[in-house]
């Protein structure tokens, strides 16, 4: 076999060793490339499997808590009248009288409760104010299960009929659920009313059994025929919309009367 012949085998032997290395380097490749997407696809499916089980937690943290009473402060001193679907508290001679509209699941009524509930039934206390509160079931469908608002509001005025409106009013403000998650049913509702110091069998039959919701329905119906409701919270006096957001709304309202 001559020289050139020799060459021409050496460099074909060279080709097609270059070839074999190119191929299974390019099968190494196109694992590596079905192995990362493999993890990848996993990662993703244990963010998304995770993100469900704390969203499904995080929705339902009320589930199997009870409501903390709110047995302190002036609430127990405050007691209230049931008049219709409108809790009043208050004299009947005080010199401010105002309506309060408000939704238990509402966050903008949980505000203002949280930075004028003292202030008011301080007021109340002292005589110079009397509240007539409308609970409002306006977002009643933005639970998740839906009803609480309308539950809630049956349940403030079945403990008005055990003569505790006003803690049974604060503590679900003190403990509010989030809007559009779990609120809490009626066993809790009732389990609030019992440690409140209700002991009437009649109170959980009318948490149960809705005794009020019919009524509720009918004057939230009317309400929102009215065109200068404007959804929850909203206060008026006199008629009047009071402008709640004022740090001095109450002060002014009875320094002015």
């Amino acid at each position: 076999m001559g020289g050139a012949e020799r060459s021409a085998r050496k460099r074909r032997q060279q080709s097609a060793g270059a070839r074999a290395v190119a191929q299974a380097r390019g099968s190494a490749g196109g694992n590596r490339r079905v192995i990362v997407a493999a993890v990848a696809v996993v990662v993703l499916a244990a963010v998304v499997i995770g993100g469900v089980l704390w969203t499904n937690a995080s929705k339902n943290n009320t589930a199997g808590q009870a409501i903390p009473p709110q047995t302190t402060g002036t609430s127990l001193d405050n007691p209230a009248e049931r008049q219709g679907v409108v809790v009043v508290s208050g004299k009947a001679d005080a010199k401010v009288k105002v309506d309060i509209y408000a939704d238990f699941l509402c966050p903008y009524c949980g505000q203002l409760q949280k930075a004028y509930g003292s202030q008011i039934e301080q007021q109340v206390k002292s005589g110079n104010l009397q509240v007539s509160y409308h609970m409002i079931p306006l977002l009643n469908n933005r639970s998740d299960p839906p009803g609480y608002s309308l539950d809630s509001a049956n349940a403030a005025l079945c403990a008005a009929d055990q003569g505790k409106f006003t803690p049974f009013h604060d503590s679900l403000f003190a403990s509010q659920p989030e809007e559009g998650k779990r609120g809490y049913d009626k066993a809790q509702l009732t389990k609030l009313g019992q440690d409140l110091g209700i002991t009437a069998p009649e109170f959980g039959t009318c948490v149960n059994n809705g005794t009020y919701n019919q009524q509720i329905n009918a004057a939230f119906q009317q309400l929102s025929q009215d065109p200068s409701f404007q959804g929850t919270p909203t206060v008026l006096h006199n008629g009047a919309r009071v402008d709640w957001t004022d740090p001095n709304w109450l002060t002014n309202l009875v320094n002015q009367a």
